[in-house]
């Protein structure tokens, strides 16, 4: 479950894992089927539960045909 709502556009958007480089790779396949699956991160407004809106760094998993899942937050900026 997702905590926090992502609010206008993803920025400063890197890939940094790839396939196998990835540990969750067994899980991700399991869960959302197979495909080359990317671990990103990027910069994003996001809204708290409290409603508040912040700058944060988001990271995520995504795969050509699935789509992005699974955000987190990894830092507030």
């Amino acid at each position: 479950m997702t905590y926090f709502k992502i609010r206008g556009p993803i920025t400063q958007v890197e890939t940094f894992a790839v396939g196998t480089q990835i540990r969750e790779l067994p899980r991700l396949r399991r869960r959302y089927g197979s495909g080359r699956w990317r671990k990103r991160k990027g910069v994003a407004n996001i809204e708290l539960p409290d409603g508040s809106v912040q700058t944060a760094e988001v990271h995520w998993y995504e795969a050509t045909g699935i789509g992005r899942v699974e955000y987190k937050i990894k830092r507030l900026l």
